[in-house]
């Protein structure tokens, strides 16, 4: 299932004959959504007292005595642990691809990084998803270095996320700042807002893709990814 995003800039695409058959590509991203960090210096911010206050509030809602022992630092421990959660915010995807190498002595087939574990919010409930992201990209020239793309997904992961959405944006910059050959992307997750209320399917996976260049165009060099990724060894 390759995740589709709606797009938010149309597509310039050349007039085809009446009779021809759509061409289907994935809709770009805006490019401000994987390249800059999220918040911006001037963005103005509840202050942390105000936070705390609105996780107080909530504890109230839910029916709890703010003011009893166990949770009188109950605000101060979420809010900080929203600064750890949601430190994706802050961090620009571009900057940590900046740096490559070239001595490659020739290499010129795809680099896989396979089992990239993370854990995300989802944007729906607010609620943790965690799995494994899987990506490959074909170089041209130069490669960037393997941890890069851990510290990539986890960027994007630390924030309020669909993971249709994640697996787009971590190809979408890999694409984009590295102009590689092609890239592959492929997440693997479980949601906890399906497995621990609603449906509460224990258990269930969601596997969601992104293909650009090569792995998009050409099925062999897909299928290899994808028999690489179920490999014996995991």
């Amino acid at each position: 299932m390759d995740a589709l995003i709606k797009s938010i800039r149309p597509n310039k695409t050349e007039a085809k004959p009446a009779d021809a058959a759509p061409e289907i590509r994935p809709a770009e991203l805006d490019p401000a959504e994987f390249l800059a960090a999220a918040v911006r210096a001037d963005q103005p911010r509840p202050s942390r007292a105000e936070a705390e206050a609105a996780v107080h509030t909530l504890l109230s809602y839910i029916g709890e005595n703010p003011a009893r022992e166990g949770l009188l630092d109950t605000p101060r421990r979420v809010v900080e642990a929203f600064d750890e959660l949601y430190q994706g915010y802050h961090q620009c995807p571009a900057e940590v691809l900046d740096r490559t190498f070239g001595e490659t002595a020739g290499y010129d087939d795809f680099v896989l990084i396979r089992d990239i574990e993370f854990t995300s919010q989802c944007e729906h409930h607010m609620m943790p998803f965690y799995g494994r992201a899987h990506i490959a990209y074909t170089p041209v020239e130069r490669v960037v270095g393997l941890s890069k793309l851990a510290r990539l997904t986890d960027i994007f992961a630390r924030r309020l996320q669909t993971q249709e959405h994640l697996t787009a944006q971590i190809a979408a910059a890999i694409d984009e700042v590295l102009k590689p050959r092609g890239v592959a992307v492929v997440i693997e997750a479980e949601h906890t807002c399906m497995s621990v209320r609603g449906v509460a399917k224990h258990g269930a996976m969601t596997f969601t893709s992104r293909f650009t260049g090569m792995f998009r165009d050409n099925p062999a060099e897909q299928a290899r990814f994808l028999s690489m990724v179920r490999g014996p060894s995991r």
